[in-house]
């Protein structure tokens, strides 16, 4: 009866351990990360265009704190690029910044309201000085991910 007992607590212990160590993790729809550009390609490839379609690969720099409802890629020109996630139908750990991902979805070119900055702002947890500053609409790229995979 004693050796049983350990044999069942050895396995739910073995069981329960995380298998995921090495693997990705992804959210939103399924898709083949092959193929994947840079951002900097990306940025040269919008040259000249509204929105496109792509697969891209770069590093998060920051992330929502409020709920993982959108988070920022750098450019590589000292940059970022706010990605939002498909019909708010998905959100990603909050503790993203540093990792690498691949998103595919839309690249486009945004004028984002003075509201919406400021709301970006809060959920980043700036402080009220800094989201009082923000005074004027944003016309930048952004990215609208339908799919999300984390390296």
């Amino acid at each position: 009866m004693k050796k049983s007992l350990i044999i069942l607590i050895i396995s739910a212990f073995v069981w329960s351990c995380d298998n995921s160590v090495g693997q990705q993790r992804s959210f939103g729809e399924k898709f083949d990360p092959k193929g994947a550009m840079s951002m900097g390609d990306m940025l040269k490839q919008m040259q000249g265009k509204e929105s496109m379609p792509a697969i891209v690969e770069g590093k998060v720099s920051s992330v929502c704190q409020a709920k993982g409802c959108w988070m920022k890629l750098e450019t590589g020109n000292g940059e970022t690029i706010r990605v939002s996630f498909k019909d708010y139908g998905f959100f990603v750990p909050k503790d993203l910044a540093g990792s690498t991902v691949i998103m595919r979805g839309t690249a486009s070119i945004n004028v984002t309201s003075v509201e919406e900055l400021r709301h970006f702002a809060e959920d980043a947890k700036k402080s009220k000085e800094e989201i009082e500053k923000i005074t004027e609409p944003k016309r930048e790229l952004v990215f609208e991910a339908d799919g999300v995979i984390i390296k």
